[in-house]
C-alpha cells in the first residue's frame, strides 16, 4: 500500500517490518513496483526498504518547475531524512540512478552505499544534432512563422520515443535531464558504490559504467549480468539484491 512521505507530494510502497534500510529509485516513464521482486526478497530475509513514484510518475504528482535530476535530487532529501533513522542503501535504476548519484554526492549523511544499474550519469559520446529541416523549423516557430501544431507535428517526428511520449512540464524534465552528465558528483561519493549492468543494455551501455568507475576510483564496482537488457530490476532482480545485501553488511 502506497505512502505519502515527505511534504505528501511523493508516494512510496514500503516493504517489510522496521527500520527502512533501502530506497528505490526508478527510471524515467517508469514506477516503483519496478523493484517489486527486489523489495519482497528483501522483505523475506528482515530488510524494509521503500519503493518510491518518483515525481511525475505512478502516484507522484509532477514537481512544479522543470528541473533535471539534481533538482529531483533535491525534492528527495526530506522523504529519506524521514526514513533514515541511519544511513540508506540507494539502489537507483537509469533515471533513479541519475539521482541516486547526486545524493550520495551531496547527501553523504543520508547514505550508507549505492547501487547503479543502467544509469546514464555520464553522457555516451557527443549528442547527435537534428536534422536541418527541424533546425529551421525550430527557428522559424520562434519567430511565429511556424504554427505550435506544426511544430509539435516536427517534433513528433524527429524527437526520441521519450520526448514523444512527453508533453507539458514533463517533457522540460526530460530536456533538462539530457543535457545533465554527473562527473562532478562522481568524484565526490564517499560511500561505497556498485554497478551492477545488463550485457545487452542498448539504452546505457556498459561503457558508460566503465567510466563511471574511473571517476569513482572503484576498479571492481561493476559487474556485467550476460543475456540481460536495460529493465534488470525485472529481468534479473536478484542481482541486485545480491548487491544491496553486501553493502548492507
Amino acid at each position: 500500500m502506497l505512502r505519502a512521505y515527505g511534504d505528501g507530494n511523493i508516494f512510496g510502497e514500503p516493504y517489510g517490518e522496521g527500520t527502512v534500510r533501502v530506497a528505490w529509485l526508478h527510471g524515467w516513464c517508469r514506477r516503483g513496483r519496478d523493484f517489486d521482486e527486489c523489495a519482497t526478497i528483501l522483505a523475506e530475509r528482515g530488510v524494509a526498504s521503500v519503493s518510491f513514484d518518483l515525481p511525475g510518475f505512478g502516484a507522484s504528482p509532477l514537481p512544479t518547475v522543470a528541473g533535471g535530476a539534481r533538482l529531483y535530487a533535491a525534492l528527495m532529501v526530506e522523504p529519506l531524512r524521514e526514513l533514515a533513522h541511519d544511513r540508506l542503501v540507494l539502489v537507483g535504476h537509469s533515471f533513479g540512478g541519475r539521482i541516486a548519484t547526486v545524493l550520495a554526492a551531496n547527501q553523504p549523511e543520508l547514505v550508507a552505499g549505492v547501487v547503479l544499474t543502467g544509469a546514464p550519469i555520464l553522457r555516451n559520446g557527443p549528442s547527435k544534432p537534428p536534422p536541418p529541416a527541424y533546425r529551421i523549423l525550430k527557428a522559424l516557430h520562434r519567430r511565429g512563422v511556424v504554427s505550435d501544431k506544426r511544430m509539435e507535428d516536427a517534433r513528433q517526428r524527429y524527437g526520441s520515443t521519450d520526448y514523444k511520449n512527453a508533453s507539458g512540464l514533463l517533457r522540460d524534465v526530460l530536456v533538462a535531464n539530457v543535457n545533465e552528465s554527473y562527473e562532478e558528483e562522481l568524484a565526490r561519493i564517499t560511500a561505497p558504490v556498485a554497478m551492477v549492468w545488463g550485457e545487452l543494455d542498448t539504452e546505457v551501455p556498459v561503457a558508460v559504467a566503465q567510466r563511471a568507475q574511473e571517476l569513482i576510483h572503484a576498479e571492481n564496482s561493476l559487474r556485467v549480468v550476460k543475456a540481460v537488457g536495460h529493465l534488470l530490476p525485472r529481468e534479473a532482480p536478484m542481482e541486485l539484491v545480491i548487491e544491496v545485501e553486501k553493502l548492507l553488511g
